[in-house]
């Protein structure tokens, strides 16, 4: 967006200190580990040695006789739930499947799979406890293969995931979305490419391990404080896990240590809730490193099929794609998703998707940062990278030819309002790392684009002006990226006051109107849209009070740019009238909300120079531009920050992350020490664009920023690998060994 045709604003687009960065530096801020309660417990849980088994019994009575042992649960101690689908605000849940997951009844569908859990004095005795748990399993055969859990000979996982014919499967649910005539499309190709990828089970990577600290009050009343993207849902949760009102229920928020998608379902807070009810006391329960990888939800692996077919021009007019994902030990993988996402960079008239969620005896999925896309984009933008190859079209050329703009239907039957795709392609176009020429031996350069559709969803907000001219806001989205600064800056802009006056509050279920998860890169977009909501209330309620001073009719004040302006040119400032709302009514209480809003999809385009060691594999990154759309971007800072982290991540997923099991079904690298994400030294400066085509849907043009810029990273760097090798990669991570291996076979 040129900076002529840019709104003129005061608070947006500048820089701030974000208001909790002082605790977090110093200190202060509690995470979810630092809550301490009077007579607090702590508990440890036993979990499957066995990838898949029946559990033939569970013998507890050696651990509950251990001094300081004063509870121990199993999956016995959870409610029955029956075939109860419930909606919890980002995706529907079997909550039999969801139970099961939370505490195993009957069956293990996955190594560290949760069997029984202990609370005690401390969390030494804890531990002791759960090795004298006598648990009797029937080992079965485990399927860890996509594909291979799809045939019909393979072991079913859930024998109450049914096909259509009534009969067990692991095929949890098939998706299919279909646009224009396929067979005309492919028949009207010059080129055409197929091909198939495989990408690996990999985690979020947050530093933070997954906690609670549950207390069930004498009076039924269950409060939890954990680390969560969602309050909400989380209460939701461990609500219908235990067959309780939602009002029993209140989450408190600590601060979080990371997520990316990984901290929405629930693992611990039924669990610690259902010991606590059991001894009256509060109870702690966190999670080791083991645990975070072997059992709550890494993003899926994969198996994709895609085919594109162009003309000789360079015009797209076909493509069709098989996508399976890993949905782990019970049903939920993102892979509708990545359906929606697949082709959705490009204008493609003819395509045709099919998805398939199939269980696996791997950790239950979860999101993970544009759940889905990452997967598909490396499978479109490798086949991309060599039609333009064969068809001798610069590969940035073609993306403008034949990039999504308003207008174009997605193959899942959105049509696109306005979006840019096409600016973020011209970006790095225009960027001084595309035209600068790469030099050097072995050296290469690759570009790719993604897509993260973006959703708006639900979110509250309230604000009170406080007699000093600052105004306290709550709101119930959790920060993890600094959106407490970007929703106030929104708040402010709108009143026309500093961000700095602006008292931001995180605040617990019990204080704040319902709000979904920061997730989907929805918070910025929509709690953002529900504190305009409010601050627009504050500024009606002013202009009445100042009415009251003036002794006029409301109608009669305006107010602008942080002020109010009567008749006659009388003038009150925010902080003037502030100081005087409690001589004329009292508290000035502003609420918003946001639910009908929709973004209309965010884009992003990267380019990367890669130099690769031909005797090891090892690929080095020498520079990394991205591009994406932002909308308006709020808070530069944080936007580059989102920008930055995404990409580092995306690097990791290219080049060395993966979930790496036994025959049995055990992994056998769940420690930072053997699971290898980027370090600084192996990442370059990254060098961020901000393109601003602004959302019409949102008042300030507001494009969620969070998702998509770990989508291209992997499919970016495969191409750059083979402008540099001459070998295309189809399968993730190209680490080292597999690469050498592609390097010799060529």
């Amino acid at each position: 967006m040129s900076t002529a045709t840019k709104p003129k604003y005061k608070v947006i687009g500048t820089r701030p200190i974000r208001h909790d960065g002082a605790d977090k530096a110093t200190g202060r801020a509690k995470y979810g580990a630092d809550i301490k309660l009077t007579g607090m417990l702590y508990a440890a849980m036993l979990r499957s040695p066995h990838a898949h088994a029946i559990i033939k019994s569970i013998d507890t009575s050696k651990a509950e006789k251990l001094p300081g042992v004063r509870a121990v649960v199993t999956g016995a101690d959870l409610p029955e739930q029956g075939d109860r689908i419930v909606e919890l605000g980002e995706g529907a849940v079997n909550m039999r499947h969801l139970s099961s997951n939370v505490l195993a009844r009957g069956k293990v569908n996955y190594k560290g799979h949760a069997i029984a859990a202990v609370a005690a004095d401390n969390i030494h005795i804890a531990e002791e406890a759960c090795k004298l748990i006598e648990v009797q399993y029937e080992v079965l055969a485990p399927v860890m293969d996509v594909v291979e859990a799809m045939q019909p000979t393979s072991p079913v996982i859930n024998s109450d995931v049914k096909d259509d014919s009534g009969k067990p499967t692991n095929v949890a649910k098939t998706y299919l979305f279909e646009k224009g005539d396929l067979a005309k499309g492919f028949a009207e190709a010059d080129l055409v490419i197929e091909k198939e990828f495989r990408t690996a089970t990999v985690h979020q990577g947050y530093i933070e391990p997954h906690n609670a600290t549950v207390f069930w009050n004498a009076d039924g009343k269950v409060t939890v404080w954990m680390s969560t993207q969602g309050t909400f849902t989380a209460r939701q949760q461990t609500a219908e896990l235990h067959r309780i009102p939602i009002s029993d229920v209140k989450v408190v928020p600590m601060e979080i240590g990371g997520g990316f998608g990984g901290k929405i379902s629930v693992y611990l807070p039924p669990v610690a809730a259902a010991l606590s009810k059991k001894t009256g006391k509060p109870v702690k329960l966190v999670m080791d490193r083991a645990a975070v990888f072997e059992a709550t939800g890494p993003t899926p692996g994969s198996s994709m099929k895609v085919k594109i077919g162009v003309k000789k021009d360079g015009t797209l007019v076909a493509g069709d794609a098989w996508v399976a994902f890993e949905a782990g030990g019970y049903p939920g993988s993102p892979v509708g998703m990545g359906c929606m996402c697949v082709f959705a960079c490009y204008d493609i008239p003819n395509a045709r998707v099919q998805g398939f969620d199939v269980c696996v005896n791997r950790p239950r999925t979860n999101a993970y940062r544009a759940p889905g896309s990452t997967q598909v984009a490396f499978a479109v933008e490798t086949i991309v990278d060599e039609l333009c190859e064969k068809l001798g079209i610069d590969p940035i050329e073609f993306r403008l030819k034949n990039g999504a703009q308003e207008g174009v239907r997605r193959v899942d039957g959105p049509v696109f309002p306005r979006i840019g795709m096409k600016e973020t392609v011209q970006a790095i176009k225009d960027s001084p790392h595309w035209k600068t020429p790469l030099t050097g031996k072995h050296r290469g350069r690759g570009v790719a684009t993604g897509f993260w559709f973006n959703c708006g969803l639900k979110s509250a907000a309230s604000a009170t002006v406080n007699p000093d001219g600052t105004v306290s806001l709550l709101e119930g989205s959790t920060d993890i990226g600094g959106s407490r600064a970007s929703i106030s800056m929104q708040l402010a802009e709108t009143l026309g006051i500093r961000a700095e006056d602006v008292k931001p509050s995180v605040v617990d279920t019990d204080s704040v109107g319902y709000t979904d998860v920061t997730g989907g890169s929805r918070v910025t977009f929509a709690t953002g849209i529900a504190a305009i909501e409010a601050a627009k209330d504050i500024i009606g309620q002013l202009k009445e009070r100042a009415a009251i001073i003036w002794e006029c009719e409301a109608a009669q004040v305006k107010y602008e740019d942080g002020s109010v302006i009567g008749p006659k040119g009388k003038k009150l400032t925010f902080k003037e009238l502030a100081d005087k709302l409690h001589h004329t009514g009292g508290a000035v209480i502003g609420r918003g909300t946001s639910s009908e809003a929709t973004q209309g999809g965010a884009f992003g385009t990267h380019a990367v120079d890669v130099e690769v060691d031909m005797d090891t594999g090892k690929v080095s990154i020498l520079r990394y531009t991205i591009a994406q759309d932002a909308g308006t971007a709020i808070h530069p800072s944080y936007v580059e920050g989102q920008f930055t982290g995404g990409v580092v991540q995306g690097i990791g997923w290219a080049l060395n992350e993966e979930y790496w099991y036994d025959a049995s079904g055990s992994m056998k690298n769940a420690t930072y020490l053997d699971y290898r994400i980027p370090t600084c030294y192996d990442v370059p400066t990254v060098e961020t664009i901000i393109v601003e085509v602004p959302d019409p849907q949102h008042p300030y043009g507001v494009r969620g920023v969070g998702e998509v810029p770990i989508v291209p990273p992997p499919a970016a760097i495969a191409n750059a690998i083979y402008n540099a090798t001459g070998v295309r990669m189809a399968d993730l991570p190209m680490s080292p060994p597999r690469l050498m291996k592609a390097i010799l076979s060529k």
